[in-house]
């Protein structure tokens, strides 16, 4: 464990640059009255913590005068002189020898710590050689100065959380201590603490049920919890913030097998492992809080049997409930901790699982009446728990097992537990299983339309239950159909099943069904499915036949339309295929996956077509490159939106459209809004993304406009970037559209790329982020031009499963 005992903000404290400051003492800065004011108050909280933790020795050593009085039958005077030559001759100081004294009379849980800490660790009060102020912090006299402190202030949990941090937990590096009250409602209220801010508990002052905190889970798991690292386990907890990767001891503080609380220890580093003698120590000191929290009366052991208040107002609720109900109080062995618990009272109600009248359970032990209940997770720890921490348990058909004449006997009930003041009411309702099922039994039928009979061979009696009478559509006062009769009652087609169904049945006697259409006196017709197994005597002969008949009308429909539907579905896949098939030859035939290199003068334009890897994705992305009449060379890129043979058939009209509108020698931009209009009226609900440049090759400038789609990137120099982008609406969303022109001066060497969509495109990614991948792409693919195309559809980072296009213009 760490040394450090802080226990105060570091502002507050002596000696830091903060405290100095408020305090004056900063060089060459007069005082001020505010930090004399602080200084001051620091130094009387300081001289009230010593004068505190001075009366907790003083406390400690007035205990060992008196236990010498006792002892020498000596007076007070006498007593401490005794106390003063023992403290010479054993060279012990005052304290650690009234620890010896009180450890030596007591005989208690403290005693026994102190005695297991120095034979596991060799150095206890006196050792030869140690260092005094070791000495002073031994074991026992940090447990009985923080008794004394906390039997001093017994009443007041604030005072024995300050108690407990100066004399026990200090020395062991701890900065803080918060003690928790367990509130009946689930709930944890702060009743005490010691070295956090003020503010800090104020905020923690409850904390609500369910909320899961250190101290929650030492309550949950009713043991001391470690945590090495409050930030590493992610729980919330007090003076979280001011030590945020402290450790964290929490225990459970509870006396006769119930928890009152706990008591959460802070740390302000990380907290290593502890000895298993540590942590005796801590669930001691956990001990002692309890005794402050323990607010039920001291028993008289020879009133143990008596019937207290809260124990007579829960029998008077038992006997008021409707269900079986049992009021148990704790039964605690000699050393305070529960054993068992007494079965105080059995409601008027009260069902025995196994039978046994109330007399024989009332005044019982728990484990005596229900010794299986002390299985593993069985009710006997279910009550514990609830005792314990007085949270309530509710579960419904869980086994109750209990012996009778040595032999296990089983049954479902539903249980709920909660406790009230000291006592633990348990309340069960066994379930009757033979009712359960058959009301389960009728369920099912009724939801699977199943209906059931019995035709007695013998005696000529048939028995149908409800369900099948309402199948045939008869009144409950109708007579049953017998088996024999059933053919009068089917459709004349399933005549030679039905007759091969009862001849193994009646004559063959095996069990054997058929499907068939029942018509039924109302005119409905159903099909049913009809199962039965011969009944033999004892003699093999066949006396009944008893099965089930079943509408099987849902099911039959259901496979008819189904039927139905996979033949169109099959219809509808050949019509797709088809449609696909033409749809690609279509995109085939226009634009070739690699067609040959374009040569013009002034440059060198290469293309690349990938379509998409799925048929049915067919899509309508085009490029076109044209040698115009007037010497320029017209470089255009589109994407129709969707996929399919309506995207193919669009991609070529839109791309014969523009080379064609390209002859008139108009501009990119008014090229491109000619374009919408015939996009908007002619074109049946196609929109589209389009790029159109015209490149000069006497100039080498390139006029570029944009309707949507991403803009061309330039490559020079080893370096690339994408051209700015400027405005343009998609074509078709608009009758009438404006489009902006661009000019770019292009050098000898440039490569310029122009592109769809699938080259980028992908689902996780923003367009910027997948165009900057491009980009960078492109400025590393360095060779000849066809081979950098084909680099960058192989680096493509698409997933999108489009069609991809790209167009490169190498400028001579």
């Amino acid at each position: 464990m760490t040394g450090d005992t802080r226990r105060h903000d570091d502002a507050r404290r002596p000696g830091t640059p903060d405290a100095d400051r408020l305090a004056g003492l900063v060089p060459h800065q007069a005082p001020t009255p505010l930090g004399r004011l602080v200084a001051t108050v620091e130094r009387l909280r300081r001289e009230v913590l010593e004068a505190q933790a001075a009366a907790d020795g003083r406390a400690l050593v007035e205990l060992a005068k008196g236990i010498l009085i006792g002892q020498l039958n000596c007076t007070p005077a006498a007593a401490a002189r005794q106390l003063d030559v023992l403290c010479r001759e054993s060279g012990m100081s005052p304290l650690e020898l009234a620890a010896d004294i009180v450890n030596q009379a007591s005989r208690d849980h403290v005693s026994e710590i102190a005695a297991e800490f120095v034979e596991r660790t060799g150095a206890g009060a006196g050792t030869e050689g140690a260092d005094p102020a070791d000495r002073h912090s031994t074991v026992s006299v940090r447990l009985r100065t923080a008794e004394s402190g906390v039997l001093a202030v017994a009443a007041d949990t604030q005072a024995v959380a300050e108690s407990l941090l100066t004399n026990a937990l200090g020395p062991l590096g701890a900065v803080a201590v918060a003690v928790w009250a367990a509130e009946p409602d689930g709930s944890l209220a702060l009743a005490g603490h010691a070295g956090f801010p003020p503010r800090e508990a104020a905020r923690w002052r409850h904390v609500p049920p369910g909320v899961s905190t250190v101290a929650r889970l030492a309550l949950g798991e009713r043991r001391l919890v470690t945590l090495t690292d409050l930030d590493r386990e992610g729980l919330p907890s007090i003076g979280r913030a001011e030590w945020p990767g402290g450790g964290r001891m929490a225990v459970p503080t509870g006396t006769g097998g119930r928890i009152q609380g706990v008591l959460e220890i802070c740390w302000p580093q990380p907290l290593e492992p502890q000895a298993p003698q540590i942590e005796r120590q801590v669930e001691a000191l956990a001990e002692l809080c309890a005794r402050t929290m323990d607010a039920s009366p001291p028993r008289d052991p020879a009133a143990a049997d008596a019937v207290l208040p809260d124990v007579a107002e829960l029998i008077d609720l038992a006997e008021g409930l409707q269900d079986p109900a049992v009021v148990l109080t704790p039964v605690l062995d000699s050393d305070g901790r529960l054993a068992d618990f007494r079965i105080r009272h059995t409601g008027s109600r009260f069902v025995d699982p196994v039978g046994r009248p109330r007399g024989d359970v009332n005044g019982a032990l728990l484990l005596e009446a229900y010794p299986l209940a002390a299985g593993e997770s069985g009710l006997f720890d279910i009550i514990e728990r609830v005792h314990a921490t007085g949270e309530p348990f509710r579960a419904e058909r869980m086994s109750l097992t209990a012996l009778v004449d040595q032999i296990p006997l089983t049954s479902v009930a539903n249980i709920s537990v909660s406790r009230h003041g000291s006592a633990v009411l348990l309340i069960w309702r066994i379930q009757d299983e033979t009712a359960r099922l058959a009301n389960l039994l009728q369920h099912a039928q009724r939801l699977g339309r199943i209906g059931g009979f019995e035709e007695n061979l013998v005696t000529g009696e048939t028995t149908w239950n409800a369900q099948l009478y309402e199948l045939h559509g008869l009144p409950p006062t109708a007579p049953p159909v017998r088996l024999r009769e059933l053919p009068g009652y089917a459709h004349s087609d399933d005549s030679a099943a039905l007759g091969r169904f009862l001849r193994a049945v009646l004559r063959h006697r095996r069990p054997a069904s058929v499907n068939l259409r029942l018509r039924r006196s109302d005119g409905i017709t159903r099909h049913i499915r009809v199962v039965a197994e011969p009944v033999l005597d004892a003699d093999q002969r066949l006396h009944a036949v008893r099965g089930a008949y079943q509408d099987i009308s849902a099911q039959h429909w259901t496979e008819v339309a189904l039927a139905a539907t996979r033949d169109q579905l099959a219809h509808t896949e050949a019509e797709s295929a088809e449609r696909n098939r033409l749809a690609l030859q279509l995109q085939h035939a226009i634009m070739p996956p690699t067609p040959p290199a374009i040569e013009a003068p002034g440059l060198r334009v290469a293309v690349r077509y990938r379509p998409a890897e799925i048929e049915a994705l067919v899509g309508g992305d085009w490029y076109d490159t044209v040698v115009l009449p007037s010497g320029l060379i017209m470089l255009s890129v589109g994407d129709v939106a969707g996929h399919g043979i309506e995207a193919a058939t669009g991609m070529v009209v839109l791309r014969n459209a523009l080379r064609g509108l390209a002859v008139t020698g108009a501009g990119p931009a008014q090229l491109l809004s000619w374009l919408n209009t015939v996009t908007h009226h002619l074109a049946k609900h196609v929109t589209a993304t389009a790029v159109c440049g015209l490149f000069d090759p006497r100039t080498r400038v390139m006029r570029w406009a944009r309707a949507g789609h991403l803009p061309p990137v330039l490559v020079r120099g080893g370096e690339a970037e994408a051209f700015p982008l400027i405005e343009g609406l998609l074509l078709g969303a608009l009758p009438d559209v404006a489009y902006i022109e661009r000019e770019v001066q292009l050098e000898p060497d440039d490569t310029l790329l122009m592109y769809t969509d699938g080259l980028v495109e992908r689902r996780d990614s923003s367009v910027q982020e997948s165009l900057g991948h491009l980009v960078r792409a492109a400025a590393s693919a360095a060779g000849d031009l066809d081979g950098q195309l084909d680099r960058l559809l192989a680096e493509s980072r698409s997933d999108t499963d489009d069609d991809t296009c790209v167009i490169g213009i190498r400028v001579g």
